[in-house]
């Protein structure tokens, strides 16, 4: 059974990382068919906080991270929850988390991050000015404070001390602080700002720029739901639920958390979890000149977007199908309505699955088991960060050009066992060497 398409590459997932990848590659004229999985529920990348967060320069899996997890627990107020139902799918997964969160890993880790982060930016402003809805990039930077003094003492602190890479910190303005004072019901002890970031105008608008750019390229979208990679002669070809099988020139796999199970079937050690996360939205009142703001002793960030407003939080570990916690939407409600945050009218809820490996890097790279396989997913909390990067990394590997970021500490098979390395084939995508990111 086949599917008619004169794509060469085959893009798996249909999220901002994925939709990025297959407009970049469109663009460098390869004829590309990207594959949206159907489903009921939006991921992620329509989800998210829309916050641009260059300065997350610190991979979440670090000896300080690992030493506040108790604290942070939801048992105990916070944002951190376990699904106990679904420990078969994160304890395997925790330990090798704990594992990853040394001194020596998480310097690796924010090293490797440093080099994709200082991209990212100049990656955004190109994608934004290729796409045909204006302005979907805002670059105003965004807000973090504190209610408690205890908290703000240490949260000002970890931020003054932290790498923060094309960020800049700063103090609040008059302005920002009576702004702050006069929406919010609760007084705040302290707070600072940081330009350079930035946030999307908004997700929904941006997921439908990218379809409607990537079809004006020549690409093609089709809901379609992948089931397996069958190797063949060193190559892998592309399993529909329906029956078909697809042969293309390369494939890309950016399928999110789903990537785990079919890079498994070809061979990869390939950890990536479902690590959930909630909003809540409803239409804006009196939030009118304020850039997102995190609210950190509440785990919390609220972002504007057009006439809706978004309030997003928790880091739950789960499997991707379980059903939502109606006790997450009722914090966000409660934390709402204590902070005087205006959603005026019917409120909606959402919960999606970030894709996330161990030590808090992306996959993104060559296979060494099939010559024709690419992947990019496990973006964690960067997916929206990092997908305009990652797409023309993904573009340069497909064209057989140099990648603009040196991508060994992305390599999948950092997760695969000595016996499995060995056995390994060569890539046979070849590239150059990494040159400078452009400017």
């Amino acid at each position: 059974m086949a599917m008619q398409s004169n794509a060469q590459i085959v893009v798996i997932g249909g999220g901002v990382v994925g939709s990025v990848c297959a407009l970049r590659m469109a663009r460098a004229g390869l004829p590309t068919l990207l594959l949206d999985a159907p489903s009921d529920r939006r991921p992620a990348s329509y989800g998210n906080a829309g916050h641009i967060a260059i300065e997350q320069v610190s991979p979440l899996a670090s000896p300080a991270a690992l030493r506040s997890a108790p604290r942070r627990l939801f048992a105990f107020g916070g944002a951190l929850d376990f699904r106990l139902s679904d420990i078969a799918v994160w304890g395997p997964w925790a330990r090798l988390y704990i594992g990853r969160s040394s001194a020596a890993h998480a310097e690796r880790g924010r090293v490797a991050l440093s080099s994709l982060l200082k991209a990212a930016g100049p990656a955004w402003r190109r994608l934004s000015a290729d796409l045909p809805s204006p302005a979907l990039l805002i670059e105003g930077g965004h807000i973090v404070v504190w209610e408690g003094a205890r908290a703000a003492a240490a949260g000002r602190k970890a931020w003054t001390g932290a790498d923060i890479g094309e960020a800049r910190l700063r103090e609040l303005t008059e302005g920002e602080r009576g702004g702050l004072k006069q929406r919010l019901h609760v007084d705040i002890a302290d707070g600072v700002a940081f330009d350079n970031t930035g946030q999307v105008r908004d997700p929904v608008l941006l997921m439908q720029a990218l379809e409607q750019a990537h079809l004006e390229a020549g690409g093609e979208r089709r809901r379609a739901r992948v089931v397996g990679l069958e190797q063949v002669d060193g190559r892998v070809h592309v399993q529909l639920e329906d029956g078909t099988r697809l042969s293309p020139d390369k494939v890309v796999m950016a399928g999110g958390v789903g990537s785990g199970a079919l890079m498994r079937g070809v061979g990869h050690a390939a950890p990536v979890i479902a690590e959930r996360g909630y909003h809540i939205e409803g239409p804006v009142g009196d939030w009118d000149a304020l850039p997102p703001v995190v609210f950190e002793d509440r785990s919390m960030i609220v972002t504007r977007f057009g006439e809706r407003i978004r309030a997003s939080s928790f880091v739950e570990f789960g499997r991707e199908t379980s059903p939502g916690d109606p006790r997450k939407w009722a914090y966000l409600k409660r934390n709402v309505a204590e902070l005087g945050v205006p959603m005026n009218g019917p409120i909606s809820e959402w919960m999606g699955a970030r894709p996330t490996l161990p030590d808090y890097l992306p996959a993104i790279g060559v296979s060494r088991r099939a010559a024709n396989l690419i992947y990019a997913f496990g973006h964690q909390h960067l997916g929206l960060t990092l997908a305009p990067i990652t797409g023309e990394l993904v573009a340069a590997l497909a064209e057989g050009r140099a990648p603009a970021v040196a991508l060994a500490p992305f390599d999948l098979d950092r997760f695969a066992s000595p016996a499995m390395r060995q056995t390994a084939a060569i890539p046979q995508i070849q590239t150059s060497q990494p040159q400078e990111a452009q400017p």
